[in-house]
């Protein structure tokens, strides 16, 4: 497959291969959890492509808004739901509906608790909701900023619990009938750029195995004008991790400098706009 011209490649293999032609021609039913900033936006995304999407959400209240064609986001008008409805989306808080769905994306948020260390119970609690009602042949990716490894060492246990005794599919198992397909595929959100659009922000994406890689590049160029897989979901998540500490730095850094600039009386935004050149 090559991901950024488009083109899809078979895997040459029955359930894989019926799977990832979903994906590709569109006819995969997705399933989007947590329908937050993150979430909802892409539930809207997969929608407007033809995709037939099913948000979950623990918030009663917010699936009525839904149903109800309102939006509860500032930046996300109530038309875009009502548009959104019109071309079957729909939104629940039964997580047994997952059993119906061709790929799941896990959108939810991933606070620090008191003592500043991630609080990764949004997570397990979703993957706990979740695995009962998953079935052989799925794509599961997590999308929650979260530390190198979660993927592997806290999803993936949980998954494994699955009453079915599926397993997430890993290289050199060769394509079984009782596995599930794994990604981590970190969110880019940047709320109030309204420079550039969603589909424009390149989308990156690593598999527990080459066939999750190659199926979760497929569901997502379905959306994204180009995707850049790498080579674990580790990567992935350290990818995030960088993105999010680099601009912390840059604007930590500025934050000093501005503090300095007042007590020197140097108006910050012409040093800003200057060094710009």
């Amino acid at each position: 497959m090559d991901v950024n011209n488009q083109t899809v490649i078979s895997l040459g293999a029955g359930e894989l291969d019926s799977l990832e032609l979903k994906l590709a021609n569109r006819t995969a039913c997705v399933g989007v959890v947590g329908l937050g900033y993150v979430g909802l936006p892409l539930a809207l995304l997969f929608t407007d492509a033809g995709f037939r999407v099913t948000g979950f959400e623990i918030d009663a209240q917010k699936v009525e808004k839904l149903s109800r064609g309102e939006s509860y986001i500032y930046r996300i008008p109530s038309t875009e739901i009502q548009l959104a409805r019109m071309k079957q989306f729909s939104a629940t808080v039964d997580y047994s509906v997952i059993s119906s769905m061709n790929a799941v994306i896990i959108c939810v948020p991933t606070p620090v608790n008191e003592q500043r260390e991630p609080d990764l119970s949004y997570i397990i609690n979703t993957a706990e909701a979740i695995t009962p009602h998953l079935r052989a042949g799925q794509l599961i990716v997590l999308e929650s900023t979260t530390y190198p490894g979660t993927t592997e060492e806290v999803l993936v246990p949980i998954v494994e619990k699955n009453p079915l005794g599926l397993r997430a599919h890993r290289d050199g198992n060769g394509v079984e009938r009782d596995s599930v397909y794994v990604a981590f595929s970190p969110e880019r959100e940047d709320p109030g750029n309204n420079t550039v659009a969603r589909r424009d922000i390149p989308k990156v994406v690593g598999g527990l195995s080459k066939g999750a890689s190659e199926l979760a590049a497929t569901l997502y160029q379905g959306i994204f004008r180009r995707i850049v897989p790498v080579s674990t979901p580790a990567v992935a998540e350290m990818t995030k991790l960088l993105e999010n500490i680099y601009r912390c730095v840059n604007i930590a850094l500025v934050n000093e400098l501005k503090l300095l600039c007042m007590r020197m009386g140097i108006d910050i935004w012409e040093v800003i706009d200057a060094a710009s050149t």
